[in-house]
């Protein structure tokens, strides 16, 4: 997590774990998956904002001109919408397992959606 970058954003996940749903690809945002956030009403201001995430680099984007929704990506990315580019919230990056990444998003490039648990360890 990057608490001292972006403490809100966070703070609201750590509250709300563990997440669970299904990712999806994101067609707009290069090698990435993404997650729908509206359900769980996390409200946060912008802070720590990219639209150039690494690999792993965990994106929350709260919501305007495109629904709530958490990137993640795993490999070359750059934060779309259909609208053009988003700036995302990065609140955490992967540090174990990132190596398989790539295989989790081409899983769901060719299978479709697949499920995701975030836990606080």
């Amino acid at each position: 997590l990057l608490e001292k970058e972006a403490p809100e954003t966070c703070k609201a996940f750590l509250s709300r774990m563990p997440i669970e749903g299904r990712v999806i690809h994101a067609r707009w945002s290069g090698e990435s998956v993404w997650f729908p956030m509206d359900p769980l009403g996390i409200d946060v201001p912008a802070e720590n904002q990219t639209c150039h995430p690494s690999r792993g680099d965990l994106l929350y984007y709260p919501g305007g001109v495109s629904e709530k929704e958490l990137l993640i990506p795993y490999g070359s990315a750059i934060f779309s919408s259909k609208v053009g580019m988003l700036q995302g919230n990065h609140f955490a990056c992967v540090t174990e397992g990132l190596d398989k990444l790539p295989e989790m998003g081409r899983k769901v490039l060719w299978e479709g959606a697949q499920r995701i648990r975030m836990e606080k360890e």
